[in-house]
């Protein structure tokens, strides 16, 4: 993930949404980050993991939506900060505005991509963790493997799975995925 439109001062929400569409870029602490397209891989994962959990939220019928990229997330009230997760659930509608979230998603899941590994692996892992998301996945395609941080008191505890896994998601008391049916291109 490499940083764009460098200038000595920051930039803010106003920049942000002021952006051109062909333009996506996430704004972190003033600074924008480009963001590249996702692969066909990317998008067969995040597809399949949207469709798993939209399903069972709304089997619940309750407060809790989903929303894949491109879907703003400001997380803090700072106007320098506004990235787009992957995926975000938020089951507070209050924080829900006509320009995406504003404050920390409940569960928020990153796909990884060679270029924005180090990003998302500790950059992103401090800033949700600060935010107050109560649960954070890294997907690694390449390696099959996915990291569950969710967050006691203020700190990520971190359990690894692979694809091969079923995989507890720690918000909910009865969700569980299997990437098994997943069918990854190439693979």
């Amino acid at each position: 993930m490499s940083q764009v439109f460098a200038r000595s001062d920051f930039y803010t929400e106003d920049d942000y949404y002021n952006l051109p569409e062909n333009v996506r870029a996430e704004l972190i602490n003033g600074q924008f980050y480009d963001m590249a397209a996702p692969s066909r891989t990317h998008q067969e994962i995040l597809n399949f993991l949207n469709t798993e959990i939209n399903i069972h939220l709304r089997s619940k019928n309750g407060s809790c939506k989903i929303y894949p990229a491109p879907f703003a997330v400001k997380l803090f009230n700072d106007r320098k900060t506004i990235v787009e997760p992957d995926i975000s659930v938020i089951c507070d509608p209050y924080k829900l505005t006509d320009q995406g979230c504003s404050g920390a998603p409940d569960w928020i899941i990153e796909i990884i991509s060679p270029s924005t590994s180090s990003h998302d692996y500790v950059y992103k892992l401090n800033l949700y963790a600060t935010a107050g998301v109560r649960e954070y996945w890294i997907v690694d395609p390449l390696e099959k493997r996915i990291l569950v941080y969710y967050l006691e008191k203020t700190q990520f505890k971190m359990t690894s799975y692979t694809f091969q896994d079923k995989i507890k998601v720690n918000i909910y008391d009865d969700l569980w995925i299997s990437l098994l049916e997943l069918r990854i291109p190439g693979t």
